[in-house]
């Protein structure tokens, strides 16, 4: 049977091109459920409350950085998106006198506009963003180089290599409404694509690369970042790929509730938790991963129940 076209982007893969089973079966959800649905290999872990929330994901900076040596680098890959835990990350570099002169940090993407990527005075750069709101924080004596800032931008293939030579403890991402981290999105239905998305397994043999981004998350990113102005948004941008994050020890996505929403959640914990991988849903594919975590703020997950407003 053939694939559902999209409700969203006709011209694009996405959720809603799932089969109706699974559809129903993530709704259907209770909080409970989907702490049942951890596994060897895949945790769900729920917060009570924001501050928790934030400083359990800062924390991930810390407990990695503090595994770096000279001799054998460390580091970890983060996003903007959420961004709350930032300044709580330099607040506690600070207040530990942590020395970051060997650690390493990845930055997860960056916009690109005219075939390039964003400046650091874009009103939504990535890179700006990391260092105003952690890394210039950081008391001057235990900043972390500046070669050891790793930033999908310039040389992708060097920042490719990267994951080779400098060891990625943790992977943190969000969930966009298109269920991507970072920003592999699912792909244009098109070409050898046309009927059905990539299988799994092609799909993570994607590299850092410039990517077209779906509708989506251009909507998406407006809405959480631009007060709505899609106008401001670009419609490409580089991305850490499945291949750099099949590299890192562990991947940690932090649903905090308001970058995705009930439903989304839902779906891509079920996918995980059961093993059901799909490139429609890029998400899903940490499935085969051997060590992800799902951490969730619990007053956010809220209900799939229909509600009129």
């Amino acid at each position: 049977m053939a694939r559902p076209i999209s409700k969203v982007a006709p011209d694009w893969w996405d959720y809603t091109t799932l089969e109706p089973e699974i559809i129903s079966d993530a709704a259907g959800l209770s909080p409970e459920d989907m702490l049942q649905l951890s596994r060897d290999g895949f945790r769900v872990v729920f917060y009570d409350t924001l501050e928790e929330f934030y400083a359990a994901e800062a924390l991930e900076y810390i407990e990695a950085w503090r595994q770096s040596t000279p001799d054998n680098p460390a580091g970890i890959c983060g996003p903007i998106g959420p961004t709350e835990q930032l300044p709580i990350v330099a607040r506690m570099v600070n207040a530990l006198e942590l020395n970051l002169a060997d650690c390493h940090f990845w930055g997860m993407d960056e916009w690109v506009e005219d075939g390039l990527p964003v400046a650091s005075d874009h009103p939504l750069s990535f890179a700006r963003t990391d260092h105003e709101m952690c890394f210039g924080r950081i008391a001057p004596e235990l900043a972390m180089p500046a070669a050891n800032m790793h930033f999908p931008s310039g040389d992708l293939a060097a920042y490719s290599r990267s994951y080779d030579e400098i060891r990625c403890v943790v992977m943190q991402g969000g969930q966009g409404d298109v269920k991507h981290w970072a920003f592999n999105d699912p792909l244009k239905r098109e070409g050898q694509y046309a009927d059905a998305p990539p299988s799994p397994a092609d799909y993570r043999k994607l590299a850092t690369r410039v990517v077209d981004l779906h509708p989506m998350t251009i909507a998406q990113n407006a809405r959480t970042s631009g007060g709505g102005n899609i106008s401001l948004v670009p419609t490409r941008a580089c991305t850490v790929g499945p291949v750099e994050t099949w590299k890192a020890r562990k991947v940690s996505i932090w649903h905090a509730g308001t970058h995705d929403n009930a439903f989304g959640m839902r779906l891509t914990t079920l996918m995980i938790g059961k093993q059901l991988p799909d490139s429609a849903v890029p998400m899903s594919l940490l499935a085969d991963h051997p060590n992800v975590q799902f951490n969730f703020y619990r007053p956010a997950i809220g209900t799939c129940d229909v509600e009129m407003h």
